[in-house]
């Protein structure tokens, strides 16, 4: 009997020590998602805030033209090409601002109208860059800083100078 005891004792004993185990594992797992879901939560309000700025700034007939005219920027490189990368270009055709090239980690995918780079690659000169990754931009800046002898500049900052 006793024997049968310490068997039963010893498997509710096993069966908590994995339900334990088990809810830590989970909760780890659980709390994972959970910060991955605030990040994309915080990068997709950058977002919206940068396309709200952008939009403020159209409606009182203002382009971003005027900040590269105003600080003496000729040629422009854009570094990221999804939707704020993208607009950006657009905006600046057309006007006496060239984008030679656009930069992005994923550019054997990218489709655009102007050559896309790999942040590894030789970059040619240019008088600045412009980074649409907001949410990343301080390791992009570290990251290319070695790389090229020109100014390093979020969107963000060009839609609050405008």
């Amino acid at each position: 009997m006793k024997r049968g005891l310490i068997g039963v004792l010893s498997a509710v004993a096993g069966m908590a020590a994995g339900a334990v185990a088990g809810s830590v594992t989970a909760g780890t797992a659980s709390s994972k998602k959970i910060e991955e879901m605030a990040e994309g939560q915080r990068k997709v309000h950058e977002l919206y805030m940068a396309f709200d700025q952008w939009l403020r700034i159209r409606q009182e007939g203002k382009t971003l033209v005027e900040y590269f005219v105003k600080n003496g920027y000729k040629t422009v490189a854009i570094y990221g090409m999804k939707e704020l990368g993208e607009r950006l270009h657009d905006e600046l055709q057309g006007s006496d601002i060239t984008v030679k090239y656009a930069i992005d980690k994923n550019a054997d995918s990218i489709y655009a109208d102007v050559d896309v780079l790999m942040p590894d690659e030789k970059m040619d000169l240019v008088d600045v860059i412009v980074v649409t990754a907001l949410y990343y931009f301080d390791e992009i800046e570290e990251m290319l800083s070695d790389k090229v002898d020109c100014p390093i500049i979020s969107l963000e900052e060009i839609l609050y100078e405008v």
